[in-house]
């Protein structure tokens, strides 16, 4: 199955004529995140083709400095991140202008610390993990309002432990995972209740052992990693049914064509099948020890056995140490450290 699914990915980006290639435009850069991503964990990166997506990166890059999904589009911090990210894994940020993109950055921070996402002003808590990691990621966090963009972080807290979009938005575990680490980054995880944020994250499981976003609805597989990240990055990994939630994985995969589905039953789509398997590979490969989850009854995933060693996130490659805030293998930025445990 390591091979299929290897093959999958690698062969994704050559259909370009396909009805799903064309409906994922939009969020082209973080698709080749997640698949270099699910490639590098599959120890199969060297099958991309390096130059053709730093090219790509490079086309992508406006005059502004930020970086747009795909060619023609505007440029978004979410696909900033997503590119700096992929430079990263290729040791390539010089592909890039660095300075106009921290300026692109910089230019998107609003006077009560938020952040737009781009130029036409939506403002969530997305986008000011997207700028601190983005900027921890280059070593510039210095060149924003940390103390700001931590104050508006917290104004969107809430009442049960979690945190929203924006400040009265509802929790979410998105959200939450996206907060957390932001915290983590600027070295501010103390300001979280660990214990009621973790109480909330531990009730999005559900009876079929599979985790939710928020209360009221279905579970989805994708959810492993952003609950499983936030307790881990607020120490409280334990308060789930490890036991159940293995069984739930199990029991997403696709037997016959290999992905994950998000929640058993489903078809695995094109999207859904690189998505699902990033964060499944990243259960496995940062919160496996922790989840107790024995490779070898995973028949769908891009992991041997023989690749992951007892100690733990670490595999014998070395790429494998991966970090819950960044998933990069080093951090090179300052605060980042997901390990640490809040109050």
């Amino acid at each position: 199955m390591l091979d299929k699914h290897a093959d999958y990915i690698a062969a994704y980006g050559s259909k370009k004529d396909d009805y799903e290639y064309t409906l994922s435009e939009y969020l082209r850069m973080s698709g080749i995140y997640w698949g270099l991503t699910v490639m590098d964990l599959m120890g199969h990166l060297p099958r991309m083709n390096r130059n053709e997506i730093i090219d790509f990166i490079k086309a992508c890059q406006h005059e502004c400095g930020g970086i747009s999904a795909s060619i023609g589009h505007d440029p978004h911090l979410l696909y900033t991140l997503s590119a700096v990210q992929i430079l990263c894994l290729y040791d390539s940020l010089e592909s890039i202008d660095v300075d106009k993109v921290v300026a692109y950055i910089v230019g998107l921070q609003q006077e009560d610390g938020s952040f737009a996402g781009d130029k036409w002003g939506e403002i969530d808590t997305r986008f000011s993990f997207c700028a601190v990691a983005t900027l921890a990621l280059l070593g510039k966090m210095d060149k924003i309002d940390v103390d700001k963009a931590v104050e508006f972080v917290l104004s969107c807290m809430n009442f049960d432990g979690g945190f929203g979009c924006r400040p009265g938005s509802e929790s979410h575990a998105g959200q939450i995972y996206c907060c957390t680490g932001f915290l983590s980054l600027t070295g501010q995880l103390h300001q979280v209740n660990a214990d009621l944020l973790g109480w909330w994250l531990c009730e999005r499981q559900l009876s079929s052992g599979g985790l939710n976003g928020r209360p009221e609805k279905l579970p989805d597989v994708c959810y492993s990693w952003w609950v499983l990240a936030s307790l881990k990055i607020i120490g409280r990994i334990d308060w789930i049914d490890k036991a159940k939630l293995r069984r739930f994985i199990l029991a997403c995969q696709d037997d016959e064509m290999g992905g994950f589905a998000d929640r058993p039953g489903d078809v695995v789509s094109c999207r859904d099948c690189i998505v699902d398997n990033i964060f499944l590979l990243c259960v496995i490969t940062v919160c496996l020890p922790l989840l107790l989850l024995p490779l070898r009854w995973i028949r769908s995933t891009h992991c041997s056995e023989s690749q992951v060693s007892p100690s733990w996130g670490t595999t014998r490659s070395s790429r494998s140490t991966r970090c819950c805030v960044c998933l990069r293998t080093s951090c090179r930025g300052t605060g980042c450290n997901p390990t640490s445990s809040a109050n």
